[in-house]
This record gives C-alpha cells, sequence and structure tokens, in this order.
C-alpha cells in the first residue's frame, strides 16, 4: 500500500469510525496509531508495510495464530454448505450441535446444556438472566444481586459493563444496575497487609464476602462471579486456597459461582480451562475469546445440571425460555471453532502454551526484575505482567494522570512490539498466540524492556 493511500485510509477511519475504549477527542486530532492489514502467525503488518510482532493476540484472543489457512478453508466450505439458520423454537442445524457436544465433553464440571451467543458481554449478561430465571421458578423472587470484584472485567453491555469492576467502564453511563455488588481483588501487592500470609489474606477475602451477603441479606444475594485469573484488571493470580475459601462461603448461603473463563479458558493457562487450574467448582461457566482465536465472533454459556434442570422447569411457569440472539448457535462460527478447537489439539498447544509460558516468564524475570520501577512480574501459562511504580522502596505507585504504562506501550511500538496497558494500575501485559517461538517471545520482552528504558530517561526517572 502506498504511503499515499495509507494516509488516506488513516484519514477515513479518523472522519468515519467510531473506536471502542478510546480517548475520542484526542483521536479526533491524531487518527489511528496504526491501520493493521495484514497477520500471520504472531506477526502483524501495518499499511505503510511496517510489521509488528503482537505480545497480546489481539485482545488474549487469537490463541493460534494469525491467517490459518486452515481456518480459511472451514469457513468457506460452510458457507458454500449453510452460511446461516437460526436456532430459534428448537430448530437446528448440525456443527453447533457437535459443537455443544464437544465443550460438553470437555468442560471441567458436569455440563447439561451449552447457549451460543457472540461475545463474552452478551454470555454475562445470558448468565445473569439464567441466574435470576433459577430463583423465580424456585419461589425465590428477591434473590437476584450478582457480587462481583473490583478489578475484574466481564464486558461492557448494560449488565456486564456493572459486573466489570473497573470505574472507567462505569463513569458516565449511570452504572453499575442497582443489584451489583463489589468485592476486593485477591491482589497481594496492594490489597495484603504487610507480612500477611496467603492464608491469611485468604480468609480476610472470604471473610470480607461473607460480611458483604450477610448485611446485604442471603436472601438476596444470587450469585459471585469470577474470572480464574483476573486478565484485564491486572493479571491477579489468586493465591492458593482462594477459590476453596469463596466456595465454602457461596456454599452455605445458597449463591451460585459464575467463572468467566473468556481469556482463560482453551490453554491460556497451560490447562484446558483456568477453573482446573485454580480448584473452582462453578454452576455457569462462560467462554467466548479462544473457543474460536477471534476467527468469528462466538461466545458460550456452559450450563451445569443443577441450574439446568431448575431452569427447565421453568416452563411449567413461564411458557417458552423467552431469551436468545438471531445469531445463537451460528453454524460459522461453530465452524470456526471446531476447527480452532481441533487445530489447539492436533498441535498440542495446550502443552505448547504451558512450555512457550515457562520460557516467557523467565526472559521477563531477566529482562525486569530488580528494577527500580518495577514492583512486580506476575502470570500464569502464557499471560504475564509487569506492574510499574515510582519507587519500591517505599512502593508508590505513578499518578493515574501520567499514563506511564500507557507511556511503555506507545513505545513499544518503535520497537516492534504490540504489547497493552492495563486499567486499573500501571500494568503492561503479554498474552501472545500459543504459536509464537521462543526467538519471538525474546524479542517481545527486549523490545518491551527497551521501551521501558525509553520512558523512564523521558520522565527522568533514576531506572
Amino acid at each position: 500500500m502506498s504511503q499515499q493511500s495509507s494516509a488516506a485510509l488513516k484519514e477515513m477511519d479518523r472522519q468515519h469510525l467510531f473506536h471502542p475504549f478510546t480517548t475520542l477527542k484526542t483521536f479526533d486530532s491524531t487518527g489511528p496509531a496504526l491501520t493493521i492489514v495484514s497477520g500471520s502467525g504472531s506477526t502483524l503488518t501495518d499499511s505503510n508495510g511496517d510489521t509488528y510482532l503482537d505480545a497480546m493476540a489481539g485482545l488474549w484472543c487469537v490463541n493460534i495464530g494469525y491467517s490459518r489457512p486452515e481456518m480459511a478453508e472451514a469457513l468457506a466450505k460452510q458457507a458454500n454448505t449453510l452460511s446461516y439458520y437460526h436456532a430459534f423454537s428448537g430448530m437446528g442445524t448440525d456443527l453447533p450441535a457437535r459443537l455443544a457436544a464437544r465443550l460438553s465433553d470437555m468442560a471441567p464440571v458436569p455440563v447439561s446444556r451449552v447457549f451460543f451467543g457472540n461475545s463474552g458481554s452478551d454470555a454475562n449478561d445470558t448468565q445473569a438472566k439464567l441466574v435470576w430465571y433459577y430463583n423465580n421458578v424456585r419461589g425465590l423472587p428477591n434473590k437476584k444481586k450478582i457480587i462481583s470484584r473490583q478489578r475484574g472485567y466481564h464486558g461492557v453491555t448494560v449488565l456486564s459493563a456493572g459486573l466489570t469492576g473497573l470505574t472507567n467502564l462505569h463513569e458516565g453511563f449511570d452504572l453499575p444496575l442497582p443489584m451489583i455488588r463489589h468485592v476486593r481483588p485477591p491482589h497481594r501487592l496492594w490489597e495484603a497487609e504487610p507480612g500477611m500470609t496467603d492464608a491469611e489474606f485468604v480468609a480476610v477475602l472470604a471473610n470480607e464476602l461473607e460480611a458483604l451477603i450477610l448485611a446485604e441479606g442471603p436472601d438476596t444475594v444470587a450469585a459471585f462471579i469470577a474470572e480464574p485469573m483476573q486478565a484485564a484488571g491486572g493479571v491477579i493470580i489468586p493465591p492458593a486456597g482462594y477459590f476453596e475459601a469463596i466456595q465454602a462461603v457461596l456454599d452455605k448461603y445458597d449463591v451460585l459461582l459464575i467463572a468467566d473463563e473468556v481469556v482463560c479458558g482453551f490453554g491460556r493457562l497451560g490447562v484446558d480451562f483456568g477453573t482446573t487450574a485454580f480448584g473452582m467448582k462453578p454452576d455457569l461457566i462462560t467462554v467466548a475469546k479462544g473457543i474460536t482465536s477471534a476467527y468469528v465472533p462466538l461466545s458460550a454459556c456452559l450450563v451445569t445440571p443443577k441450574v439446568w434442570d431448575v431452569v427447565m422447569a421453568g416452563q411449567d411457569m413461564y411458557g417458552g425460555f423467552g431469551h436468545g440472539y438471531t445469531y445463537s448457535a451460528h453454524p460459522l462460527a461453530a465452524a470456526a471453532a471446531m476447527t480452532n478447537l481441533d487445530i489447539i489439539e492436533n498441535e498440542k498447544l495446550t502443552e505448547r502454551a504451558a512450555t512457550v509460558g515457562a520460557h516467557m516468564h523467565r526472559r521477563l524475570q531477566e529482562e525486569f526484575a530488580g528494577h527500580p520501577n518495577v514492583a512486580e512480574i506476575r502470570g500464569q501459562g502464557l499471560v504475564g505482567a509487569v506492574e510499574f511504580v515510582r519507587s519500591t522502596s517505599p512502593m508508590t505507585a505513578f499518578d493515574p494522570s501520567m499514563g506511564f504504562a500507557a507511556k511503555v506501550t506507545k513505545r513499544s511500538l518503535a520497537h516492534g512490539i504490540v504489547t497493552r496497558a492495563l486499567p486499573a494500575a500501571d500494568t503492561i501485559s503479554f498474552s501472545p498466540p500459543f504459536t509464537t517461538t521462543e526467538d519471538e517471545i525474546d524479542a517481545m520482552v527486549a523490545g518491551t524492556r527497551r521501551a521501558l528504558d525509553d520512558v523512564v530517561k523521558d520522565e527522568g526517572l533514576s531506572g
């Protein structure tokens, strides 16, 4: 693409495209930082012909890498066979049925049915509606509140944005809705008292959850939603025993557990599901992103027998189940998911995520450990994060208005690396495709370290 046509494309974008999660007034003056026109493996190419290693797999999602020919062939074949048919009123198509059976077999807990949607956001809306329906059928109409965690990410629809525990998703939108509550995240760095053991920290968090349920009234609290690992909120890994302690509280007060596996599911942590990695026992599971490696939008709600049996009994009270989307159980999306899962299985990419992830964590430690502006390096499997602070002694955060992590990610582009600054803390994340090589990991980490050095110099810091 010529320089002139690239500039014209960026101007067209600036004038017409409404970008999500963007500082709109600033964007209106500058236009897009990059216009990506192609991708292969872990490499992206922009409209100027410059290439970048994608250390974030898009948004935690292009797990099998970009431009896999198998996916293109599968989608073309399905489009030439059956491009669409709906699932309303009991109508069926073949691939969604096969995919639902496959997901039920893969699931970390027994699953009775799989409900398909389009995104993690709408799937978590569906989960909330299932929870409310479940309690209405049980004759518990007041049991509707859902507890989430600060810095959790569960979507951006009117309901799911409130479940998300990030204030920038609430401000200006009149959110959260009134039935949503939040508790603290299990992040030792900022939430635990100095000298506190993991067991003590876990006990404090479990006690806080129980206190909130009692204060609200157990007859009003319906569910607790949690990512196994909090992704967008900072790559927060729960301490040992956390979910076991939380589960004991939920069981005590008849509160359902929704596991949001949108990022963790399908191998990102080196195992099929984060639920398994962290000992969760959910009643409902949300998946999206990695189910198709983002080649086609698709989400799913995995419903356990405990919930399904009650929901099915609701017909006697309410007639037909009044929920669904035009694109629920879309055959093209199912074709993408089946092919994606075949690739992950045949190429042993979950195991590869564990191996390459271990290499990534070693390199992050080598490049960032001991830096005076690095508070913590954390992660699991093929997910990593580096959190920046003004000082580690004493531990002092940057003023949020400085946007330190955002400056590092912007400077990383100059070194050919796409990473991401996370909200709620000065943290950058790494979540590359499972197919990324160790040499590419080395380049991603080293390029980001150079970007950090550039920003430290620009800001006149001591690093």
